[in-house]
């Protein structure tokens, strides 16, 4: 196991937005079914549109995050620690503006280690 912590800071990054992208076979919601990979792709082009994506946001497809719903997509952000569920692709622009500043200048809130 590597601790890889520290360079992780050092390249700059300060938020990981986690998207359910999870797909079940079975009767019960799943995030592969409620647009999880088009909320996926909003997230990044939000991000790339300010610079911003793979600089100072990880943002990763996941599994399950135990919020299934049919309604939508299940997402959190860290360090913060903020959870949503029902998230659709055209609510994306607006629930990541609330979180990182209109041109993502709020990075890195909630994380005691913060570059900023």
């Amino acid at each position: 196991m590597n601790d890889r912590t520290e360079e992780v800071r050092a390249n700059g990054f300060t938020d990981h937005v986690l998207v359910c992208t999870n797909d079940r076979d079975s009767e019960h919601a799943s995030c592969a079914d409620a647009h999880g990979r088009a909320v996926f792709e909003a997230v990044r082009e939000w991000l790339r549109e300010r610079g911003v994506f793979w600089s100072r946001v990880h943002v990763a497809e996941t599994s399950c995050l135990g919020l299934c719903s049919a309604d939508g997509t299940a997402l959190a952000i860290h360090p913060r620690s903020r959870w949503y569920s029902d998230v659709t692709p055209g609510e994306v622009p607006d629930l990541i503006r609330e979180e990182f500043g209109p041109e993502a200048d709020r990075l890195g809130v909630g994380n005691p280690d913060s570059l900023d």
